[in-house]
């Protein structure tokens, strides 16, 4: 049934809008300050200190700047947090970003190489071959691919492989590097449908095409790093130390030494599609062809939760991710559902349940971070400290405070180290993932 808006409707609303003098004093308001200003509610940072009874010690924070490599903060930072601990290295110590976001993007290519191949027999405007092409590659990623990378090239200190301009800002290295990978998806296509995909043709155009990708990207961080020499000098006593000639990969294991396999990731996703205790894996999504693939274990909230204050307790920080969008105030660093009140400032309703809220594109994972403690009341979370790489002028010193009703809510992947889960939920993780579509929400990356 079709319905068209009448003069008469419009009239009736601006009636009622009218009748209503608190309406004028809201409408002054918010046209004034913005939505945000003037719905905020001080309530939820009274509600919310930053005081925990678990606290872990983790150093200055990390800034990401104009980019989108908060998984890959979080997740290395989480790795600096031991070494800092084990080789009493300063608070201002880090892994280089810059050094994995080289390589992230030219695998993120070759992966795009692949999976435009392997569609090339689709119409262009086939649904799989249009999410390809909206975004071939983009800074964001998830757990299991910076695993891929590190397990094939390792990592390096920020000394060794700096910041540049372009892994700072982004947006034009972005730019370009998606217009040659659809420049060049325009070839391989054709070159499939010509000539079919076992044609050697198919293989030597993709090596000149990522011999161009490795040019643009050099340009733009500087060529990564094959050896280098680790200098620091101990936090407390200042003790110096070298090591000379490491390689990424020697370094990772002399100073890292994670074994990658034991940490895995856990989702949180109410949907009626996904069934608690069951495995998922996302269709085209990677960056390392061959390389560690995507694999999620689904759990109820409170299991969720239980992992992370058991990983807290034991005394590692916990990487995760959440929709950082949602009812999250930046400059105080907070986290919490009646950070904002909309519903009372526009006198009308917009709860979602979580799961409504994932299936009609309310809510999705959008960032990374990392949990560095968690308040106990009666063994019970009321709310959790939160490292973010927003540098040190947001929060507290760069730290968040994110309330226990907001982590129910908003929060979507956490990684665990292995050891932390019972015999079933090992069982559990164990099992062949079930495929999901490309465009599935557990499939955006932070």
């Amino acid at each position: 049934m079709t319905f068209k808006i009448t003069n008469d409707d419009v009239q009736a609303f601006q009636a009622d809008y009218e009748k209503q003098p608190l309406n004028q004093v809201l409408e002054r308001a918010v046209t004034k300050n913005g939505i945000r200003n003037a719905s905020f509610d001080w309530h939820a940072q009274a509600d919310n200190d930053p005081h925990f009874s678990i606290d872990l010690s983790t150093g200055e924070v990390s800034d990401q700047k104009q980019s989108g490599r908060c998984w890959m903060f979080a997740a290395l930072n989480t790795m600096r947090h031991e070494m800092q601990a084990k080789f009493k290295l300063p608070e201002n110590f880090e892994l280089s970003q810059s050094y994995q976001f080289f390589w992230d993007k030219f695998e993120k290519a070759n992966y795009f190489y692949e999976n435009v191949i392997n569609t090339a027999e689709l119409p262009h405007d086939d649904r799989k071959v249009a999410w390809l092409m909206t975004t071939p590659q983009q800074d964001g990623g998830q757990w299991d691919m910076l695993c891929a990378l590190i397990e094939k090239y390792g990592v390096v200190p920020q000394s060794a492989m700096p910041e540049t301009y372009n892994s700072s800002k982004s947006r034009e290295i972005n730019e370009v590097l998606n217009n040659q990978l659809r420049h060049d998806a325009v070839i391989l296509r054709k070159l499939v449908n010509d000539y079919g995909v076992e044609d050697e043709r198919i293989n030597q155009t993709r090596k000149e095409m990522l011999n161009r990708v490795y040019r643009i990207l050099a340009m733009s961080f500087g060529e990564p790093v094959q050896s280098f020499d680790f200098e620091y000098r101990t936090k407390e006593d200042h003790e110096f130390h070298r090591e000379a000639n490491l390689t990424p990969q020697t370094f990772f294991k002399k100073y890292v030494g994670w074994n990658l396999d034991d940490y895995i990731s856990i989702i949180q996703a109410p949907t009626a599609d996904k069934k608690y205790h069951q495995t998922y894996t996302i269709e085209m999504l990677g960056n390392v062809v061959g390389g560690r693939p995507i694999k999620h274990l689904n759990l109820p909230m409170d299991e969720f939760k239980a992992l992370a204050i058991k990983q807290l307790k034991g005394g590692e920080s916990v990487w995760f991710g959440s929709n950082v969008s949602k009812y999250s105030e930046t400059k105080l660093g907070l986290m919490a559902l009646n950070t904002y009140n909309y519903e009372a400032l526009f006198n009308t309703e917009l709860k979602m349940s979580k799961a409504d809220a994932l299936d009609y594109g309310e809510s999705m994972m959008n960032h990374a971070m990392v949990l560095t403690g968690v308040d106990l009341v009666n063994d019970q979370p009321t709310k959790w400290k939160v490292e973010n790489s927003w540098g040190n002028k947001v929060g507290t010193k760069g730290y968040f405070v994110m309330s226990d009703e907001w982590m129910d809510e908003y929060c979507y992947q956490i990684v665990i180290n292995k050891k932390y889960l019972s015999d079933e939920l090992k069982a559990a993780q164990a099992q062949e993932p079930q495929v999901l579509a490309p465009w599935d929400p557990m499939g955006t990356l932070a």
